[in-house]
């Protein structure tokens, strides 16, 4: 039997790894256990760390890694990937170390290759934000306002031809059409 740690509760959950087709699991001994995993201790909501030895995988520094759900498609299951239909089965160890398997190997490839790529995808990134930043900060913004500034008299001439143009040609439509009414009668 597998016993396994099911998310924050401290219950226990026993899988048992026999394929049911097995005739050796009836003999009355009981099976032995592969694996156990420790309890769970209730992490705190306020993790200050400050030396090195206290950092480690089974105590983040940062709880919550995706706030506003950015990368809610990718929160993707063993049956999300894998599902046997009714009709075709496999036996149950078969599906249960395949999990297993599927988990363990999604979880560590994505490790080695944020270990790989991480830290220089972070820089380049940094890097294009601090030009993008940059840029904005010192052509963008002072372009944009010298624009309108030197562009204030096109709005004072883009105001004179819609108030001298504009304005009475929709007045006087609507002088012309004020006039008509309608009724609505039942017949």
């Amino acid at each position: 039997m597998l016993r396994m740690m099911k998310g924050k509760d401290s219950e226990e959950v026993e899988i048992d790894l026999e394929d049911s087709s097995d005739p050796e699991s009836d003999n009355g001994e009981e099976p032995e256990m592969l694996w156990k995993a420790p309890p769970a201790h209730e992490e705190e909501e306020d993790i200050h760390t400050t030396t090195l030895v206290e950092i480690s995988d089974t105590k983040p520094l940062i709880n919550v890694r995706d706030p506003h759900d950015i990368n809610d498609c990718l929160k993707v299951t063993f049956e999300d990937v894998i599902a046997e239909p009714v009709s075709v089965r496999s036996g149950d160890r078969v599906w249960i170390w395949s999990n297993a398997l599927f988990e363990v190997s999604r979880v560590w490839i994505y490790r080695i290759v944020t270990v790989i790529l991480a830290i220089p995808i972070s820089i380049i990134s940094g890097l294009l934000f601090a030009i993008l930043s940059c840029f904005h900060i010192w052509m963008v913004g002072p372009c944009s306002h010298c624009l309108r500034i030197g562009a204030r008299w096109l709005q004072s001439l883009w105001s004179i031809v819609l108030s001298v143009v504009v304005r009475p040609f929709l007045t006087s439509a609507g002088r012309c059409c004020g006039g008509f009414s309608i009724h609505l009668a039942k017949e």
